[in-house]
Parts: C-alpha cells; sequence; structure tokens
C-alpha cells in the first residue's frame, strides 16, 4: 500500500488545534475514529505514548511520525495534521513539529509500516514540499499535493 492511498480528506486535520504533542495524538486519534479506522482510541493512545517514550516520534525539519503497532487496526491507517503553530515534540533538531503524520499497523506487519515510514521520509525531504504542506488551507490541499509528488 502506497502512501497516497492512504492519504484521503477523512484522515487529515488542518489545522490541528491542540498545544501539546499528546493533545495532537488525540485530536489525530478523533479522526482516525470518526472515519472508521479505529474503534477504542484509548488503547491507541496509549501504544502511541509507549513508542514516543522510547525514542521521541518528531524527527527534524517540524515532522513528527507518531507511530505504533496495535491489534486495534488489521491493516496500515494513517492521519495527517497541520500546526502551522507547531508543538513542542522533543524533536531531534529541538525544532517545534507543524507537520503529524500518524501511523498504526497490525503487530504482524513490519514491511508495509516500514515503507510508509520511509516513503513519508522521502516525501518531507523536500523543504519546499514542507512549506506547501504547512501553507495548505485544507485536507483536500493536502491530498492534491501527495497525489502530484
Amino acid at each position: 500500500m502506497t502512501l497516497i492511498e492512504l492519504i484521503r480528506e477523512d484522515v487529515v486535520k488542518v489545522p490541528l488545534k491542540s498545544k501539546t504533542k499528546h493533545d495532537a495524538f488525540r485530536e489525530l486519534l478523533e479522526v482516525l475514529k470518526n472515519a472508521g479506522k479505529i474503534s477504542n482510541s484509548e488503547v491507541v493512545f496509549h501504544a502511541i505514548i509507549e513508542r514516543d517514550d522510547q525514542l521521541s516520534t518528531a524527527i527534524e525539519n517540524g515532522i513528527a511520525l507518531p507511530h505504533a503497532k496495535t491489534t486495534e487496526v488489521d491493516r496500515l491507517v494513517l492521519a495527517v495534521g497541520i500546526s502551522p503553530a507547531g508543538i513542542e515534540c522533543s524533536s531531534h533538531d529541538g525544532e517545534l513539529s507543524h507537520i503529524f503524520f500518524l501511523l498504526l499497523a497490525p503487530p504482524d506487519q513490519s514491511g508495509p509500516h516500514i515503507e510508509a515510514l520511509s516513503e513519508i521520509s522521502r516525501a518531507t525531504k523536500s523543504s519546499a514540499f514542507r512549506r506547501l504542506l504547512l501553507a495548505s488551507q485544507s485536507a483536500d490541499e493536502i491530498v492534491e499535493l501527495f497525489c502530484d509528488e
């Protein structure tokens, strides 16, 4: 499954209203719940926190990749959120996180999970692409950017 297949308007939130990383995780989980991708967001939240506590999932250049493996999903699912103001997430470069990709995979599916993380990393390597994502005003703009990418 490619990134383009995962990113749909119903799993994109622009802008995120959260001020903390835990609230951003919860906000993106609510997006997935409303899209019918997960049912028990609390169990998934704890899986994401547990993974993030091991090593911050906020990388650099304003990107955060909270992710976890959980039995709450039977296939790879993704939510995307944009925080224009930025959120402190203990990123590797000390910068605020603005672009969030929350990725969930079943415990027995490492391949697609790793491929999706790699695809997100490649797509967001371009500073111009990151600026376009951050300037997006709607979910359909985000989807369109990934379709054109």
